[in-house]
């Protein structure tokens, strides 16, 4: 059983506050668009797929008891950053809040979001992680021919990604 399906029943407590408050950063930058389809990559309980009114909104977590507390209505299932079970440009944005560091292999894993998606990401990590730097360079050697904008926030980098 992994850390956060050992948490999963205080996780909203301990994590959804903090998360909002990025929620509604990224909602002021205007990268996710009405109409949208949305994947959240490490959504947790999924509370971020109700919050943007896009047109279809999917989550994937690896943590099987986190994903059960999920009520609402788009589509929730159990996943790896690393292998994506979708087909090529799937998405029209991406978003991962505070779940990069948690990856098991980073670089695969944001190779993986930037295949099935469009032109728009939202990816915000720790600051303090030991894995900040070594991420900070995996996404500008990805997304090279990106615009690439760093907002700091209390304890997270967001980086907003677009390709317009």
């Amino acid at each position: 059983m992994s850390y956060y399906d050992l948490i999963a029943s205080g996780y909203e407590e301990l994590h959804k506050e903090e998360q909002l408050k990025k929620l509604s950063l990224i909602g002021k930058t205007e990268i996710v668009k009405e109409g949208d389809k949305l994947l959240d990559v490490g959504c947790g309980t999924g509370f971020s797929l109700n919050y943007f009114p896009v047109k279809e909104a999917i989550g994937i977590d690896p943590s099987q008891e986190l994903i059960k507390q999920y009520n609402g209505p788009h589509k929730i299932m159990q996943g790896y950053a690393e292998s994506l079970p979708f087909q090529d440009s799937s998405f029209d944005v991406i978003i991962s809040l505070t779940a990069i560091q948690n990856f098991d292999d980073i670089e695969k894993g944001l190779m993986e979001m930037k295949r099935v998606g469009e032109a728009r990401f939202a990816l915000t990590i720790l600051k303090r992680s030991p894995s900040t730097n070594l991420t900070r360079a995996f996404i500008k050697e990805i997304f090279e021919n990106y615009d690439v904008e760093e907002i700091e926030e209390e304890k997270d980098i967001i980086f907003l990604i677009r390709r317009e």
